[in-house]
Protein backbone atom coordinates (compact mmCIF):
# COMPACT_ATOMS: atom_id res chain seq x y z
CA UNK A 1 0.00 0.00 0.00
CA UNK A 2 1.66 3.25 -1.08
CA UNK A 3 1.38 6.91 1.17
CA UNK A 4 -0.16 9.61 0.01
CA UNK A 5 1.85 12.21 -1.73
CA UNK A 6 4.17 9.97 -3.47
CA UNK A 7 2.45 7.33 -5.90
CA UNK A 8 4.00 7.10 -9.18
CA UNK A 9 6.93 10.01 -8.21
CA UNK A 10 9.39 9.69 -10.97
CA UNK A 11 12.66 9.19 -8.92
CA UNK A 12 15.95 8.77 -10.44
CA UNK A 13 19.16 7.00 -8.87
CA UNK A 14 22.67 7.62 -9.94
CA UNK A 15 24.68 5.51 -7.20
CA UNK A 16 27.81 3.88 -7.98
CA UNK A 17 27.49 1.42 -4.74
CA UNK A 18 25.45 -1.53 -6.57
CA UNK A 19 24.04 -3.15 -3.50
CA UNK A 20 23.42 0.21 -2.06
CA UNK A 21 21.54 1.21 -4.84
CA UNK A 22 19.27 -2.33 -5.49
CA UNK A 23 18.31 -1.77 -1.88
CA UNK A 24 17.22 1.61 -2.47
CA UNK A 25 15.33 0.64 -5.64
CA UNK A 26 13.62 -2.45 -3.88
CA UNK A 27 12.33 0.00 -0.68
CA UNK A 28 10.76 2.49 -2.79
CA UNK A 29 9.42 0.42 -5.64
CA UNK A 30 7.67 -0.59 -2.21
CA UNK A 31 6.65 2.44 -1.53
CA UNK A 32 5.29 2.93 -5.15
CA UNK A 33 7.32 5.43 -6.10
CA UNK A 34 8.35 4.73 -10.27
CA UNK A 35 11.92 4.59 -10.25
CA UNK A 36 14.48 4.37 -13.03
CA UNK A 37 18.37 3.61 -11.99
CA UNK A 38 21.08 4.87 -14.23
CA UNK A 39 23.86 3.58 -15.23
CA UNK A 40 27.13 4.24 -13.44
CA UNK A 41 28.45 6.64 -16.32
CA UNK A 42 32.43 6.05 -17.13
CA UNK A 43 35.80 8.81 -18.02
CA UNK A 44 33.83 8.75 -21.68
CA UNK A 45 30.52 10.15 -21.10
CA UNK A 46 30.31 14.13 -20.40
CA UNK A 47 28.60 15.97 -18.26
CA UNK A 48 26.23 16.98 -20.74
CA UNK A 49 25.84 13.45 -22.21
CA UNK A 50 24.70 12.19 -18.33
CA UNK A 51 22.35 15.47 -17.37
CA UNK A 52 20.72 14.45 -20.92
CA UNK A 53 20.20 10.98 -19.74
CA UNK A 54 18.76 11.73 -16.07
CA UNK A 55 16.45 14.46 -17.56
CA UNK A 56 15.09 12.34 -20.02
CA UNK A 57 13.36 10.29 -17.34
CA UNK A 58 11.55 13.53 -16.41
CA UNK A 59 12.18 12.58 -12.46
CA UNK A 60 10.52 14.56 -9.45
CA UNK A 61 13.16 13.55 -7.29
CA UNK A 62 16.99 12.08 -7.99
CA UNK A 63 19.28 10.81 -5.72
CA UNK A 64 22.43 11.42 -6.38
CA UNK A 65 26.02 9.92 -5.07
CA UNK A 66 28.93 12.20 -5.26
CA UNK A 67 31.48 9.29 -6.06
CA UNK A 68 30.86 7.81 -9.48
CA UNK A 69 34.28 5.85 -10.07
CA UNK A 70 35.63 6.94 -13.42
CA UNK A 71 33.63 9.41 -14.25
CA UNK A 72 34.75 11.50 -11.58
CA UNK A 73 32.55 13.75 -9.04
CA UNK A 74 28.94 13.49 -8.85
CA UNK A 75 29.33 17.32 -7.83
CA UNK A 76 29.34 18.19 -11.92
CA UNK A 77 26.00 17.38 -12.12
CA UNK A 78 23.68 18.80 -9.12
CA UNK A 79 22.95 22.37 -10.38
CA UNK A 80 22.17 21.39 -14.57
CA UNK A 81 19.64 18.65 -12.76
CA UNK A 82 18.40 20.88 -10.41
CA UNK A 83 17.95 23.70 -13.51
CA UNK A 84 15.88 20.83 -15.34
CA UNK A 85 13.31 20.89 -12.68
CA UNK A 86 14.27 17.69 -10.08
CA UNK A 87 14.92 17.81 -6.56
CA UNK A 88 18.57 16.81 -6.00
CA UNK A 89 19.23 15.13 -2.84
CA UNK A 90 22.78 13.68 -2.35
CA UNK A 91 23.58 10.49 -0.73
CA UNK A 92 27.47 10.23 -0.16
CA UNK A 93 30.02 8.04 1.31
CA UNK A 94 31.51 12.02 2.25
CA UNK A 95 31.11 13.11 5.92
CA UNK A 96 33.19 16.52 5.10
CA UNK A 97 30.84 19.57 5.47
CA UNK A 98 32.61 21.53 3.20
CA UNK A 99 32.07 19.14 0.29
CA UNK A 100 27.92 19.06 1.78
CA UNK A 101 28.03 22.82 1.41
CA UNK A 102 29.20 22.91 -2.20
CA UNK A 103 26.45 20.31 -2.90
CA UNK A 104 23.75 22.73 -1.26
CA UNK A 105 25.29 25.99 -2.73
CA UNK A 106 25.02 24.13 -6.56
CA UNK A 107 21.53 23.17 -5.72
CA UNK A 108 21.18 19.94 -3.76
CA UNK A 109 17.55 20.00 -1.74
CA UNK A 110 19.56 17.95 1.06
CA UNK A 111 22.70 15.76 1.52
CA UNK A 112 22.26 12.45 3.24
CA UNK A 113 25.40 10.32 4.53
CA UNK A 114 25.12 6.80 3.15
CA UNK A 115 25.32 5.83 6.63
CA UNK A 116 22.02 7.09 7.97
CA UNK A 117 19.05 4.32 8.47
CA UNK A 118 17.21 3.62 5.00
CA UNK A 119 14.56 4.47 6.28
CA UNK A 120 15.74 8.26 7.10
CA UNK A 121 16.57 8.62 3.26
CA UNK A 122 13.17 7.56 2.28
CA UNK A 123 11.72 10.32 4.73
CA UNK A 124 13.39 13.05 3.33
CA UNK A 125 12.37 12.07 -0.64
CA UNK A 126 8.65 11.67 0.99
CA UNK A 127 8.77 14.62 2.07
CA UNK A 128 9.80 16.21 -1.44
CA UNK A 129 7.38 14.04 -3.07
CA UNK A 130 4.69 16.11 -0.75
CA UNK A 131 6.30 19.61 -1.92
CA UNK A 132 7.77 19.89 1.68
CA UNK A 133 10.57 21.82 2.61
CA UNK A 134 13.63 18.92 3.61
CA UNK A 135 16.18 21.38 4.86
CA UNK A 136 16.43 23.84 7.41
CA UNK A 137 17.84 27.31 7.32
CA UNK A 138 20.20 27.16 9.90
CA UNK A 139 21.75 23.85 8.43
CA UNK A 140 21.85 25.32 5.35
CA UNK A 141 23.34 28.26 6.34
CA UNK A 142 26.02 26.11 8.21
CA UNK A 143 27.01 24.20 5.33
CA UNK A 144 27.69 26.71 3.24
CA UNK A 145 29.69 28.58 5.99
CA UNK A 146 31.84 25.51 6.15
CA UNK A 147 32.09 25.16 2.27
CA UNK A 148 33.32 29.09 2.52
CA UNK A 149 35.73 28.69 4.87
CA UNK A 150 37.29 25.33 3.19
CA UNK A 151 37.26 27.19 -0.20
CA UNK A 152 39.27 30.27 1.18
CA UNK A 153 41.68 27.76 2.88
CA UNK A 154 41.73 26.04 -0.62
CA UNK A 155 42.59 29.15 -2.23
CA UNK A 156 45.39 30.04 0.24
CA UNK A 157 46.84 26.64 -0.49
CA UNK A 158 46.79 26.91 -4.00
CA UNK A 159 48.47 30.81 -3.87
CA UNK A 160 51.21 28.55 -1.86
CA UNK A 161 51.92 25.64 -4.35
CA UNK A 162 52.69 28.73 -6.82
CA UNK A 163 55.64 29.94 -5.46
CA UNK A 164 56.98 26.61 -5.74
CA UNK A 165 59.41 26.67 -8.71
CA UNK A 166 59.29 24.19 -11.68
CA UNK A 167 61.64 21.53 -10.10
CA UNK A 168 59.85 21.85 -7.13
CA UNK A 169 56.86 21.00 -8.49
CA UNK A 170 58.68 18.10 -10.07
CA UNK A 171 59.57 16.93 -6.53
CA UNK A 172 56.51 17.72 -4.88
CA UNK A 173 54.94 14.92 -7.49
CA UNK A 174 57.20 12.61 -6.68
CA UNK A 175 56.56 12.72 -3.12
CA UNK A 176 52.48 12.61 -4.04
CA UNK A 177 53.28 9.78 -5.70
CA UNK A 178 54.43 8.40 -2.60
CA UNK A 179 58.01 8.05 -3.82
CA UNK A 180 60.88 8.05 -1.54
CA UNK A 181 63.80 11.16 -1.80
CA UNK A 182 66.14 8.25 -2.83
CA UNK A 183 63.52 7.28 -5.68
CA UNK A 184 63.61 11.14 -6.67
CA UNK A 185 66.84 11.64 -6.78
CA UNK A 186 67.50 8.32 -8.39
CA UNK A 187 65.05 9.24 -11.40
CA UNK A 188 66.41 13.23 -11.34
CA UNK A 189 70.02 11.68 -11.52
CA UNK A 190 71.00 14.06 -8.43
CA UNK A 191 72.35 13.52 -5.25
CA UNK A 192 70.02 12.76 -2.56
CA UNK A 193 71.58 16.13 -0.35
CA UNK A 194 70.29 17.79 -3.69
CA UNK A 195 66.36 16.46 -3.17
CA UNK A 196 66.84 17.31 0.61
CA UNK A 197 67.51 20.69 -0.20
CA UNK A 198 64.44 20.92 -2.67
CA UNK A 199 62.36 19.29 -0.18
CA UNK A 200 63.09 21.85 2.83
CA UNK A 201 62.06 24.44 0.09
CA UNK A 202 58.98 22.93 -0.45
CA UNK A 203 58.27 23.07 3.23
CA UNK A 204 59.16 26.47 4.04
CA UNK A 205 57.06 27.63 0.57
CA UNK A 206 54.54 26.04 1.93
CA UNK A 207 54.61 27.11 5.68
CA UNK A 208 54.16 23.05 6.56
CA UNK A 209 56.85 21.22 8.69
CA UNK A 210 57.02 17.88 7.43
CA UNK A 211 56.65 16.09 3.86
CA UNK A 212 53.18 14.36 5.27
CA UNK A 213 51.92 17.67 5.54
CA UNK A 214 53.07 19.01 2.36
CA UNK A 215 51.44 15.89 0.42
CA UNK A 216 48.22 16.96 2.86
CA UNK A 217 48.14 20.04 1.49
CA UNK A 218 48.63 19.64 -2.17
CA UNK A 219 45.77 17.10 -1.88
CA UNK A 220 43.19 19.14 -0.17
CA UNK A 221 44.27 21.86 -2.77
CA UNK A 222 43.19 19.47 -5.62
CA UNK A 223 46.99 20.38 -6.81
CA UNK A 224 47.25 18.69 -10.28
CA UNK A 225 51.15 17.46 -10.73
CA UNK A 226 53.04 18.54 -13.97
CA UNK A 227 52.79 16.62 -16.74
CA UNK A 228 56.63 15.88 -16.41
CA UNK A 229 56.56 13.90 -12.84
CA UNK A 230 59.38 12.60 -11.05
CA UNK A 231 59.38 8.66 -12.03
Amino acid sequence: MTRTGQVGTRTVIVEDHQLFAESLEIAMTVEGYDIRRMPVPDASVSVHQMVTSVLRHRPRIVLLDLDLGTFGDGVRLINPIARGGANVVVVTGSLDPGRWGECVWHGARQVLAKTRPLNEILAVVRRLSQGLNVMEAEERERLLRHWHEQRREVQQHRERLDRLTPRERQVLSGLVAGQQVRDIARASVVSEATVRTQVKSILAKLEVSSQIAAVGLARQARWQPPEQRVV
